[in-house]
């Protein structure tokens, strides 16, 4: 391994010297990335593809430690926490977005960066806990996750933007070497480990978005965290992998890019952190993130207007294709398709002001006034939006009333819950409580956030798994014998 690999950047960024927990702007974005992606997980596991993946890991089992995020007692293997609490947190497409840095990057099309190196650190809390004999502090969990997502959000950036144009699907690839960072640097894993896991992780990096709108959009995610601790794992055993499989000859990045710019990054590791600089959206709808503008569109229009459902006769529209192009359903009959389908997105915001947990859910996409609402939506390509470039996400509403006028609203390139615009503090807690609703009591929940506050002080960081505790597994009846 030689040094002017992107491996080898990756790997002296994941060793550096312990600890070194984040601080200042840097530490209050990686607090409000914890508390959204614990919300997330937390919702997630409600979501009916949890169910058989219940049933999948209580058929496999096997010894374990770790508890996954809301699991009640289970203990299970390391990789299969991973996999729950990953899957979980990516079930409701409502986990945060990575924004695009370097030169041709669709703005918005990168990665999912929170929850594949969250899902693993969690994971790993209560095996490092067995094996050290006391639990891991704040500062160690923080730095992990922290250091998983600096390395997620990285080398998505160096890959070459078609890996995403052609089908692959950022968040269970890239969120694949994210996890491994976050794992290698929990267990504290010296460079020559570190650089094998890199090599067994580039040899498990999958993900294909013809899955989208399925329950497997979600468990590329899971996965990709359960990936990212096996690679870990195995290398701590001595398992052996390319330690140039990254970005050497027949590396990740030359096969599933096809190429890439390791140049934009190798020297960039932290130099600024990516959390802090483009940033990071955390998304107010359980949706992808390109379509959040034009829903907030929609609502202030009507809101501003004073529109009722009852008297829009139709809605149009118009965007271009990087806003277009992930849009897989024209009517959503499901709410997995519901979140690719801008008919369903805009007809939750016409119908009942709103898209969150209550709305995605197939009594409510499958309902009369839905499917009447989604018939009379449809989306236009505008190439004139499209000529203005896709550096940020643009697009405009028209919706015609049953009086005859047509009003129109252009959407907020600021959009709400990206760094221009971000969510406040109450509006990510409200987020967490609609997540949690019906799952955490109110009282459990302003817990989660005073924790979340000085997390990096804690002197075990596991408290946030038993504090998001709802019992998932108990609750599918499948606790017995995990």
């Amino acid at each position: 391994m030689t040094s002017s690999t992107l491996t080898h950047a990756v790997v002296a960024f994941i060793c550096r010297p312990a600890p070194d927990v984040p601080s200042g702007e840097h530490l209050r974005l990686a607090r409000r990335c914890i508390l959204d992606g614990l919300a997330v997980m937390v919702g997630g596991s409600q979501q009916p593809g949890m169910a058989p993946l219940a049933r999948y890991i209580a058929a496999t089992g096997g010894n374990g430690t770790s508890r996954p995020l809301g699991a009640g007692d289970v203990k299970l293997p390391p990789h299969l926490a991973a996999l729950w609490t990953g899957t979980a947190g990516h079930a409701m497409d409502w986990d945060d977005t990575q924004l695009a840095e370097g030169p041709g990057r669709p703005y918005g099309l990168l990665m999912h960066p929170t929850v594949p190196p969250l899902a693993a650190s969690l994971a790993l809390l209560d095996q490092v806990a067995a094996e050290t004999g006391a639990p891991v502090d704040g500062g160690r969990f923080v730095d992990a996750f922290a250091t998983g997502f600096e390395v997620g959000c990285k080398i998505a950036e160096a890959i070459n933007p078609e890996h995403y144009m052609r089908g692959f699907h950022t968040s269970g690839t890239i969120g694949t070497f994210a996890a491994t960072a976050a794992a290698c640097r929990m267990l504290g894993l010296d460079a020559a480990a570190t650089a094998r896991a890199i090599g067994i992780a580039a040899s498990c990096a999958a993900g294909v978005r013809a899955n989208f709108g399925t329950m497997t959009k979600p468990f590329h995610v899971g996965r990709a965290a359960e990936n990212g601790v096996t690679a870990a794992l195995l290398a701590r055993e001595g398992f052996s992998a390319n330690t140039e499989a990254l970005d050497g000859k027949w590396g990740y990045l030359t096969i599933a890019g096809p190429g890439g710019e390791p140049e934009l990054v190798r020297d960039r590791f932290g130099a600024p952190y990516s959390m802090v600089t483009p940033g990071v959206s955390i998304k107010p709808y359980p949706s992808g993130v390109l379509t959040h503008p034009s829903m907030d569109a929609l609502l202030f229009l009507m809101c501003d207007e004073g529109i009722a459902a009852d008297a829009i006769d139709s809605i149009v529209l118009h965007a271009g294709f990087n806003v277009l192009g992930p849009i897989r359903f024209r009517i959503a009959k499901t709410e997995l398709e519901g979140k690719f389908s801008f008919a369903f997105l805009l007809a939750a915001i016409a119908l009942r002001g709103r898209c969150g947990k209550d709305e995605f859910t197939d009594e409510f996409v499958a309902s009369p006034a839905c499917q009447a609402m989604q018939a009379r939506i449809e989306t236009h390509h505008d190439e004139a939006i499209d000529a203005m470039g896709w550096d940020k996400i643009r697009s405009r509403v028209a919706v015609r009333l049953k009086d005859g006028r047509v009003l129109e609203r252009w959407a907020d390139e600021a959009y709400r819950g990206g760094p221009d615009n971000p969510l406040t503090d109450s509006q990510l807690e409200s987020k967490f409580a609609d997540n949690a609703s019906g799952l955490l009591s109110a009282e459990r929940q302003d817990e989660v956030f005073a924790f979340l506050r000085t997390i990096e002080q804690a002197s075990d960081a596991g408290r946030a798994i038993a504090l998001c505790d709802w019992g998932a597994f108990k609750a599918a009846g499948l606790e017995t014998g995990l």
